[in-house]
């Protein structure tokens, strides 16, 4: 059964994993897992690496998709594509955010150790969402 909008908005601010999907020039689309964050009514962002592959091809095509999915307790998705709203240097705060929305204690702790020490600069990308699908397959 079709979700409304919504449930479109509210099952995609929970904090699943969401397949990142970029047009690729001469290629299939680049369809990665990544780490995203959204509040309903505004506009879904991510952080990524500037020099990645997802940057490089963001760059190109000015839009992308991201799809959330799960099967427990029931099977749903929503999916969400539009072109790129802005693109900037991430703030501390904004990894930290992101990171914590998945992980805690510990766990959190040592990503954040790695991707401060280790990751380098990210890049805070967020979309407009333009069109929406969603649906829950288990009514």
């Amino acid at each position: 059964m079709a979700l409304s909008a919504s449930e479109k908005q509210e099952f995609l601010a929970q904090p699943h994993v969401a397949a990142f999907s970029v047009a690729e020039p001469g290629r299939g689309p680049l369809t990665v897992p990544v780490w995203y964050a959204y509040e309903p009514g505004g506009k879904p962002w991510i952080t990524i690496g500037p020099g990645s592959r997802k940057a490089t091809a963001l760059a190109a095509t000015g839009r992308f998709s991201l799809m959330v999915d799960t099967v427990e307790p029931r099977t749903m998705y929503v999916s969400v594509e539009g072109p790129v709203a802005e693109s900037r240097p991430s703030t501390d705060d904004e990894v930290r955010a992101m990171a914590a929305r998945y992980l805690s204690g510990a766990a959190l702790d040592g990503y954040l150790e790695f991707a401060f020490g280790q990751l380098g600069e990210h890049l805070t990308v967020i979309l407009e969402p333009e069109h929406w699908l969603g649906a829950d397959l288990t009514m």
